[in-house]
């Protein structure tokens, strides 16, 4: 599933609203980098194999290539910007990869990965980071953000649209068993 948020003029008010601290949104240094990609690639090769996209046995050679092929260059790689989400008081509590893309004819921000580690879920922080995402995408002058959401992944669909993303792509599958063969052949 892909949602896409749509920036009004400038800010919009929502963002304003939290009663929690917003995280802050570091660029990334090295050694959390570091740390994001031994955490990034097994769990993109997880949820490629949940997902019945890829198998098991191919999964981390064929994550590691795709994030070798994004960002060629690492923290360098052009038009890419990542993220150490700080919580209170400066802790790393997670990342977040962003990318400068086109849609529509014009530049909008795709979100490639959002992690808030394990020990700091459920507290908000994905929420707040999201909206201070929101806050460097409108300072950048970008039109909205896009991103892509494995189906099973129901928590975070919800986050989502609760942050006012809208569905625009879903991919379907359905399993066809030999009990369906057998039906067809019969017919």
């Amino acid at each position: 599933m892909t949602m896409t948020l749509r920036l009004a003029d400038g800010v919009p008010e929502k963002l304003n609203i939290s009663m929690n601290p917003m995280p802050a949104l570091r660029a990334m240094n090295e050694a959390d980098y570091s740390a994001w990609l031994e955490y990034a690639i097994p769990a993109y090769a997880a949820e490629k194999v949940r997902s019945g996209n890829w198998l098991q046995s191919e999964s981390l050679d064929r994550a590691c290539g795709e994030f070798e092929s994004l960002l060629p260059n690492g923290l360098a790689t052009e038009n890419h910007t990542l993220f150490t989400i700080l919580g209170e008081p400066g802790v790393p509590v997670g990342a977040l990869w962003m990318a400068e893309s086109q849609r529509l004819g014009g530049p909008i921000a795709y979100l490639y990965n959002l992690v808030v580690w394990p020990e700091h879920r459920r507290k908000g922080y994905a929420t707040r980071a999201l909206r201070a995402l929101e806050l460097e995408v409108a300072r950048r002058g970008l039109a909205g953000i896009a991103l892509h959401v494995f189906g099973h992944n129901t928590q975070a669909q919800a986050l989502y649209r609760k942050l006012g993303y809208e569905t625009t792509n879903i991919n379907l599958f359905k399993a066809v068993t030999r009990e369906h063969q057998g039906a067809a052949r019969s017919e």
